[in-house]
């Protein structure tokens, strides 16, 4: 039976680093989204009629929506609104193509947010340090710290996260450890035990 295994965790804690390591199709929403701003008119023509003080070019600019975003929560909300039902039918059509698959990995940011993860999922918190994390988002080429307070606003608190998870995977980036962690919990889902 296929299991679908959400990964939950921080902006910046290493959810797709996790997500890669269980060697499993993973469906990675952000990598989607940049597909949909780059290729998807229908998108790009209601982003502009919401935002038209800041969405000019098509391609969508992520820039463009950065400012949009950083200059009023209310929009990072209206961009969502928009580009979530895309994700979802995107999403659909992934679960269906790979539903032969023994596991499927979901790299969703705002997937319990959004409701996109069903009662049977397994849910994965991955932590790791708040210093870790915020030399790691520093890196970023569009490092921007409003940006991240936006966004951490509308994502429901790490707590509730951690306490909907089966299973916690304390990310310290040394990937010998993470591997040792995945593997253990991957033949545990494999061999449908629960334990932690």
């Amino acid at each position: 039976m296929l299991k679908i295994i959400g990964i939950l965790g921080d902006i910046g804690s290493g959810k797709s680093f996790i997500a890669k390591q269980f060697g499993y199709p993973i469906f990675n929403a952000d990598k989607e989204v940049s597909k949909i701003y780059k290729k998807n008119i229908s998108c790009y023509n209601k982003l502009r009629l919401k935002l038209s003080k800041y969405i000019k070019s098509y391609p969508i600019n992520k820039k463009e929506l950065s400012k949009a975003i950083i200059s009023n929560q209310k929009n990072l909300k209206q961009i969502i609104n928009i580009v979530h039902p895309i994700v979802r039918k995107k999403m659909n059509i992934f679960l269906k193509k790979n539903k032969k698959s023994k596991m499927i990995i979901l790299d969703v940011p705002l997937l319990v947010e959004n409701k996109l993860n069903k009662k049977n999922d397994i849910l994965i918190f991955v932590e790791a340090k708040r210093k870790d994390i915020n030399k790691r988002l520093k890196k970023r080429i569009n490092y921007n710290q409003k940006l991240i307070d936006n966004f951490r606003k509308i994502q429901k608190p790490l707590s509730i996260k951690k306490k909907l998870s089966t299973y916690i995977i304390r990310n310290n980036f040394r990937l010998l450890s993470v591997k040792k962690r995945v593997k253990l919990i991957k033949s545990n889902i494999l061999n449908e035990r629960n334990s932690t």
